[in-house]
């Protein structure tokens, strides 16, 4: 790493944060707490000079190719910079045809097209890909529902990402296989630990502090002339992989295919080829639909559905719970009430808030296997396939 590139990151893990601290601080001590104008401008203007500072001097050092893994941090540490700059409302994404940040936008874009991911900072930057140094990793603050949030859903993704891999190797062995039954044990019991680790989180997370002063760094906003949509904890293969293989999801639908066209730059480039990979591949629970009904009553048969069904059910529920629990209790209830003029800029993907949480539903409703006839649910496969089970 370059001398101008530490510098950068120690100012990210240091200054930086404890600014932003500062700012939420003095915005949630306000009867409206969703307003930044006027707000601690000497703050303000400190962070937007310090980071234009650092990122000018990396931008006339011109070489920043030290690999992907150099290359996607310093890129993480620009979008952490001008995803604040957004939060503070000192570039308004929704009243600039372009990002002011000119200096920042040319090395971000720099970073994303050599890179293969989109410029600006993605959710594998505070997860996946966050290097801790000294028990500390980076953050947009030091709020301590901001560390919770990133702390559970590092963890919650790391088991998707178990469960998909546990799948993933299901493929060439085949449904009939008895390692296959460890396979599936594997992969029930990481979704088990996903809705663990989603109960833990919201059970710690202050619905307030995380709405008002956590959920704001995740906004859409510009780079160059570009709208990117904010980070979202789903960017990444894994959850998409689960959804595939076991069939709940399918790539030619619409909505899904939409879906998952529009994360793509979102994911680091080795998500993006197991996704892509994964699209063109047979679910298990064809495997398990297209088999001849003279092996239903085989122990192989009894035992990987039974396991299957389970994973499934599983599936359903972690997306239940984030949906009936994350996205009503800590965006959709606390967004009641609030004025007009901040309502227009509240979601982090761009649409409006109903626009949103109907798409989610559609989601979670796949995902549960619901009964819909307005969907492609796999609802009558399922249960199809759970007569097939010995009682």
């Amino acid at each position: 790493m370059s001398e101008r590139a530490q510098a950068f990151d120690t100012w990210i893990r240091n200054d930086f944060a404890e600014t932003n601290t500062a700012l939420e601080h003095l915005y949630f001590a306000q009867p409206d707490r969703a307003n930044v104008e006027g707000v601690g401008p000497g703050l303000k203007q400190h962070l937007l000079e310090e980071g234009q500072r650092h990122i000018v001097g990396l931008l006339h050092e011109g070489n920043t190719d030290e690999g992907f893994d150099r290359g996607f941090d310093l890129l993480g540490n620009v979008g952490l910079y001008m995803a604040a700059c957004e939060r503070h409302g000192m570039t308004s994404a929704s009243r600039n045809a372009g990002s002011p940040l000119k200096e920042a936008s040319a090395l971000a874009m720099q970073l994303g097209a050599s890179l293969g991911v989109a410029p600006r900072f993605a959710t594998s930057h505070l997860s996946t890909h966050n290097r801790a140094i000294d028990g500390r990793y980076k953050s947009f603050t030091r709020l301590e529902d901001e560390r919770s949030f990133n702390d559970y859903n590092t963890l919650a993704i790391l088991a998707y990402k178990r469960a998909a891999d546990a799948l993933l190797r299901t493929l060439p062995l085949g449904v009939s296989h008895r390692v296959t039954h460890d396979l599936l044990l594997a992969a029930r019991d990481a979704l088990r630990d996903v809705t663990t680790y989603n109960t833990r989180l919201f059970e710690t997370l202050d619905a307030e502090r995380f709405f008002y002063c956590v959920r704001p760094y995740f906004k859409s906003h510009r780079v160059g002339h570009s709208l990117y949509r904010g980070a979202n904890a789903g960017d990444f293969a894994g959850i998409n992989v689960i959804d595939l293989l076991l069939g709940l999801c399918r790539a030619d639908h619409a909505y899904y295919s939409q879906l998952l066209v529009d994360k793509f730059l979102y994911m680091m480039p080795e998500d993006q080829s197991i996704l892509r990979d994964c699209m063109r591949r047979r679910s298990l629970m064809d495997e398990f639909l297209s088999l001849n009904p003279a092996s239903h009553s085989a122990k192989w048969y009894q035992e990987n559905l039974a396991v299957f069904l389970e994973v499934c059910a599983l599936h359903g529920r972690a997306a239940a719970q984030h949906h009936d629990q994350l996205v009503s209790r800590f965006i959709a209830q606390p967004a009641v009430g609030m004025s007009d003029q901040h309502l227009a800029n509240l979601t982090s993907s761009g649409p409006p808030l109903p626009v949103l949480l109907k798409s989610l539903e559609t989601l979670r409703d796949l995902r549960m296997g619901a009964a819909r006839l307005d969907l492609p649910s796999r609802h009558e496969d399922l249960r199809r396939l759970e007569s097939h089970l010995d009682r």
